[in-house]
């Protein structure tokens, strides 16, 4: 009976977790909404009114005040905080490795990093709110079972159960999984995510709760964002935070197909190119955090908020004037429902993609490309680039992609919670619709759609840089409710992970190697199999005894490099024997306050 009982809380709690997670991913999504609403709206409306009177310096200066204070308040969460910068996915993977990084799973992490990333992506930081959805999961998974927290230690609950370090790790696998469930709308690809990247310890089990973890969390947030957005509680419209929208092809267009076997060469080709890219972004942020380690961290901690804010600073500027300077007006699609590639989200989102065009500076008619991307959330900007009909120019996309590549790299790393996943998809989508766009007005192409490439651009770019596969293409393939994509997904991913291994190695596995944690590789070295136990064990022991003098213990340490010795007691009687044995007979001692 108890172990039945004992069964029966750990389905309790792995459901609770669940439902948690989403929550706290609804919490994120609804106050980013609702911030950067309000500021694009304020913003947009003072610069349609500045380009007439010419004053935009003003409405730069109120995108400026907008931004700087987000920012600087993300910042500041971090300073109460340190372990929340970054996207917490190499911290929880030492976790679950077995490695205990000081903090990484206390509630005043969880607040830090929800609110954090929060105002970090309202300030328009180049940082997807994803990767830290992994982290406060594993928090919550980490947190709630145990029925305490040190931040209130004045609560105390009789909870008997999970108190072994076992359980504590499969529970915070189960939240991170429902993490990455949350964010992307993708179950499996969470269960697939907490397996391949996270644990070291895997039992038959674990898979089973973990996959209802993730269920629950999915569709907790479904539930109350379809509520809360259109007003029709119990629908499940909203699969996750990210969300691509249906690819297909219109019922009139017989010749368009989503694929076909041809354009799998151009994809193995973009995979190596996004191998490549990814492996130049490791490797320029690993020379900048190395810098960082140097330079800003031994500072006062105020460096740090100033780092960020010259960060948020550049990455304002450089959107406002590239949006305003280096845009082309384009020729609005038609926006007839049958349209080549609209998305039929309830027939609201052909709408949806065609709401968020800007529209700064241009005639009738038309829309300004470069302000479309930029003067957008991000996932509108990654829905624009996979499911847009109108064009980008090549230049457009080419200087998007550039800054963007280079901003991001800058940003992540720097002390605000920051995720990757958004920025990295969203710089290969406009990398696919650029090759896209070549293919079909130099080589003349027509059939090829434009959404695939977008699609297969950001997998071979995301690919590259966190070189993940089984569950990045599960989670691309829910993402996108488009099974048909798996193969091109998994050839993509496949050839960008080997392309970038040969260069160095995923940025998670870099920022864990740089942060000094001693990680357990699943393969040894080739050349550890030769070694034995004698050769890393030392013949001539150095020991002392309960009651030793000091100066034979500063002479001890003088003579030897390392500083943790034996005690041990002499035991006068069996001396002979022990000689013989040449081993030491040493007893535990507590030094009792």
């Amino acid at each position: 009976q108890k172990g039945r009982r004992y069964e029966a809380v750990k389905w309790v709690m792995v459901f609770a977790i669940g439902v948690c997670t989403g929550l706290v991913g609804l919490f994120v999504d609804f106050f980013v909404r609702l911030f950067s609403q309000l500021k694009f709206h304020v913003v947009q409306t003072s610069v349609e009114e500045c380009s007439e009177k010419g004053c935009l310096a003003m409405s730069l200066l109120e995108l400026l005040g907008f931004n700087l204070t987000f920012i600087f308040l993300a910042s500041l969460l971090v300073l109460i905080e340190p372990v929340a910068a970054g996207s917490g996915i190499p911290e929880i993977k030492c976790y679950l490795n077995g490695v205990k990084v000081p903090g990484i799973v206390r509630l005043r992490t969880l607040v830090c990093k929800a609110l954090g990333v929060l105002f970090s992506v309202a300030g328009g930081l180049f940082v997807g709110k994803e990767g830290p959805m992994i982290h406060s999961g594993a928090i919550v998974g980490a947190g709630l079972p145990q029925f305490q927290s040190i931040s209130f230690r004045k609560i105390q609950f009789n909870f008997p159960y999970f108190r072994s370090d076992r359980d504590k790790r499969d529970f915070v696998s189960a939240g991170a999984a429902a993490g990455v469930a949350a964010a992307f709308g993708a179950p499996i690809g969470g269960t697939l995510f907490s397996l391949e990247e996270g644990s070291s310890f895997w039992n038959q089990g674990l898979t089973w709760k973990v996959l209802f973890c993730s269920m629950a969390a999915t569709f907790t947030l479904n539930f109350f964002r379809s509520g809360i957005q259109f007003g029709s509680w119990g629908s499940f419209q909203l699969p996750g935070l990210l969300n691509f929208g249906e690819f297909k092809c219109s019922d009139s267009d017989k010749k368009c197909h989503l694929w076909t076997a041809m354009d799998l060469g151009f994809f193995i080709m973009m995979g190596i190119v996004g191998g490549l890219l990814g492996a130049t972004f490791n490797c320029l942020n690993k020379r900048l955090a190395k810098y960082r380690m140097r330079n800003v961290h031994p500072k006062p901690k105020l460096v740090r908020v100033l780092e960020s804010l010259l960060v948020c600073l550049t990455t304002t500027v450089v959107v406002f004037v590239a949006s305003m300077i280096l845009g082309e007006c384009r020729q609005m699609s038609s926006t007839n429902p049958s349209g080549n590639s609209t998305l039929s989200l309830q027939g609201s989102s052909s709408e949806d993609v065609n709401s968020s065009i800007k529209t700064f500076f241009c005639p009738n008619e038309t829309y300004n490309d470069m302000a479309t991307l930029f003067f957008n959330p991000q996932e509108s900007a990654i829905l624009q680039l996979f499911h847009q009909d109108g064009t980008f120019s090549p230049v457009t996309l080419s200087l998007f992609f550039l800054l963007y590549f280079l901003l991001s790299c800058w940003t992540y790393g720097s002390s605000v919670p920051s995720g990757l996943f958004v920025p990295s998809l969203l710089c290969g989508a406009a990398f696919g619709r650029l090759v896209a766009n070549l293919l079909k007005s130099y080589i003349g192409l027509d059939h090829i759609y434009s959404g695939t490439f977008a699609l297969i651009g950001a997998a071979a770019f995301l690919g590259g840089v966190v070189r993940m596969t089984i569950s990045l293409t599960v989670i691309l393939i829910e993402s996108t409710n488009e099974i048909t994509y798996g193969l091109p997904i998994m050839i993509t991913l496949m050839v960008a992970k080997w392309t970038g291994d040969f260069f160095n190695k995923g940025i998670y596995d870099i920022h864990v190697t740089l942060r000094g944690v001693p990680l357990l590789e699943w393969e040894t070295e080739v050349e550890m199999d030769k070694l034995r136990a004698s050769d890393i064990m030392e013949p001539n022991l150095t020991y002392v005894y309960p009651h030793t003098r000091i100066q034979s213990l500063v002479s001890i340490l003088r003579t030897t490099v390392h500083h943790a010795f034996p005690v041990v007691t002499e035991n006068r009687g069996n001396e002979k024997e022990f000689m013989k044995g040449n081993q030491l007979i040493s007893n535990n001692i507590r030094f009792k306050v």
